[in-house]
């Protein structure tokens, strides 16, 4: 792979529920990233994934959905994770998604894309830099926040402040996207050892 090669940008859908706007924040960010350039966009739904449950023990066959997926994260050069906030939190479905993995998620970048209701969702942003911390990725400090999202777009499920959370987008691709590239050009000349 060489340094001009498109940057690959895996982005996480963290919500499952039903009747879950995810879906529509997604949509709107997957326009921001393919319009930003030079970034191979791949759409995680941990909806479509559906990973078991219950990890495993290191001895027990790895399930095939946690070898697709793991392929497909071990592929990205960074990640940009959807969530919302539940509980002052995020949801169960994308705790046991990050947990499944390791090496996959080590020496490369996350960014955030949170929504909710008074805080949109920066409670969850904050648990989840603690957690990816702890999977040796390195997040990067600009994101985008929805407040009290369902008063935020309008029924075609574009932002009504379009240009405000574009920039935002932009913003922290700018961000997501240097770190992308020095991290791949270091693993590539180091591989990590964390």
């Amino acid at each position: 792979m060489t340094e001009q090669s498109p940057l690959r940008i895996a982005i996480l859908m963290g919500s499952t529920r039903n009747g879950r706007f995810c879906p529509t924040i997604t949509g709107w960010f997957g326009e921001q990233a393919e319009q930003y350039g030079d970034l191979a966009v791949d759409v995680i739904d941990l909806n479509e994934v559906a990973l078991p449950d219950t990890l495993i023990d290191d001895n027990d066959p790895i399930p095939p959905q946690v070898e697709a997926l793991s392929a497909r994260i071990h592929a990205a050069d960074a990640f940009v994770v959807i969530t919302p906030e539940y509980n002052h939190s995020f949801p169960a479905p994308l705790k046991t998604a990050i947990d499944w993995f390791y090496a996959e998620w080590q020496a490369k970048p996350v960014g955030f894309v949170s929504y909710g209701g008074m805080s949109g969702g920066l409670r969850a942003v904050e648990q989840l830099r603690l957690v990816f911390a702890e999977v040796h990725a390195m997040t990067v400090r600009d994101g985008v926040s929805f407040h009290n999202y369902p008063d935020q777009f309008d029924e075609q499920g574009q932002p009504k402040d379009r240009v405000g959370v574009n920039g935002a987008a932009k913003a922290m691709l700018d961000q997501l996207c240097w770190w992308a590239r020095a991290l791949r050009t270091a693993r590539a000349a180091h591989p990590y050892t964390g």
